[in-house]
């Protein structure tokens, strides 16, 4: 068994909100809704490696709407590079980055963010990774 996709909810009407963060802030590329299902609002998300899609996320209207504060996809950088880029993108977008965390995973470093309806992401690397020559991410707080 495989995990297909991950759905976090989102208001109505707020697709362009959802764009800004999945899409711009975070870089997952944004994929049409099955004709079946478009009606129903939302989007979809994915990142991929090479043609190989590596996560989905899939946003879905809720109504009434109240955002997921502690339940959360978590997201693997292959790099510190790759997760201290991500940080700032997040951040220079607008969005709600946490480092509080960054070491209570063992093995990893990670931060969480807000999307722009306030569901929480976490996104994560290995702490040690073969692209990095140091464990240590800066704290971007």
């Amino acid at each position: 068994m495989k995990l297909h996709h991950v759905q976090v909810s989102m208001p109505q009407g707020q697709e362009a909100e959802a764009r800004r963060f999945y899409a711009q802030a975070l870089g997952l590329h944004e994929v049409d809704k099955p004709e079946a299902l478009a009606g129903r609002g939302g989007c979809w998300f994915r990142a991929y490696d090479g043609d190989a899609i590596v996560a989905e996320i899939h946003l879905g209207v809720e109504e009434p709407f109240l955002p997921a504060r502690k339940a959360h996809p978590g997201l693997v950088c292959d790099s510190l590079a790759e997760l201290e880029a991500a940080a700032h993108r997040i951040k220079s977008g607008g969005f709600e980055v946490s480092w509080a965390e960054r070491e209570s995973f063992e093995g990893y470093i990670r931060f969480h963010a807000r999307d722009g309806f306030g569901n929480r992401i976490e996104i994560m690397a290995p702490s040690t990774s073969p692209n990095s020559p140091d464990s240590e991410v800066h704290d971007n707080q």
